[in-house]
């Protein structure tokens, strides 16, 4: 039995009317990601990658073209019908990561559950368990203010993942992190995709989309590049060759 492609665009056009002016943001992208693929989609300010993201996303619809997910025509659904597409079968992480201030980890990654109807005894579950697959168990009480940068990114995983969406969409996830950190959010990613889920991330930079598995290349609207990464690099291998990080202790112990 053929598997169908998680996405599967055709033809993809979108373009924005800005007063008398068009902008062709998209100019006719054609391609599939099939499920357990790790993808980065990449080019410079402009390129069209962000509109693809947002349609991909559900968050936009094309000007023209096709777009299926899970084999399911996006076109044909109603506006409550994307929002449930949105809120089940895909997970997004952001750059700034969207956490509530007010709300601790725990309330944090159980909100995409209380959309989706789930009753509040499974919504804890999940999110503590999707909490401890980042490693962050022992933070659930934690407000976003009480976590560092990296934690934050964590949280923002873990709420992708609770609702099991057939695919988590990354927008710049490394964006406003420093380089070691940067390595464990790639590692929890890779972790992620080898159990199956299939991810597409947006990034600008090489490096950190080395760590996927296909790089797609955008530019003026269009798809330039799509190729299999070789010597991929292992976010794992290289966390286990750097010394270990100074908690806040050993600095206070440090600069005493």
């Amino acid at each position: 039995m053929q598997v169908a492609p998680t996405v599967q665009v055709v033809d993809l056009h979108k373009d924005y009317h800005l007063g008398t002016n068009v902008v062709r943001a998209l100019r006719g992208v054609s391609l599939s990601i099939m499920p357990g693929e790790f993808v980065a989609v990449m080019g410079p300010s402009g390129s069209g990658k962000s509109t693809f993201m947002n349609l991909v996303g559900c968050l936009d619809r094309p000007s023209s073209g096709e777009y299926l997910l899970d084999g399911v025509p996006v076109k044909d659904l109603s506006k409550d019908q994307l929002a449930a597409v949105r809120n089940r079968k895909i997970g997004f992480i952001f750059q700034g990561f969207n956490l509530l201030a007010r709300m601790d980890a725990l309330g944090n990654v159980t909100l995409p559950m209380v959309y989706a109807g789930i009753p509040a005894r499974e919504r804890e579950e999940r999110a503590r368990q999707a909490l401890e697959s980042v490693g962050l168990g022992e933070r659930a009480n934690h407000r976003p203010s009480e976590l560092s940068g990296g934690q934050q990114q964590r949280v923002a995983i873990a709420r992708a993942l609770v609702n099991r969406p057939a695919l988590i969409l990354a927008d710049e996830p490394t964006g406003n992190l420093d380089s070691r950190t940067s390595i464990e959010v790639m590692a929890i990613l890779q972790r992620l995709n080898a159990t199956g889920i299939t991810i597409l991330m947006v990034t600008h930079e090489p490096d950190i989309a080395s760590y996927c598995k296909r790089n797609v290349v955008f530019r003026d609207g269009k798809v330039t590049r799509d190729f299999m990464v070789e010597d991929r690099r292992i976010a794992e291998d290289e966390l286990a060759a750097l010394p270990p990080p100074i908690d806040d202790e050993e600095l206070a112990e440090v600069s005493a």
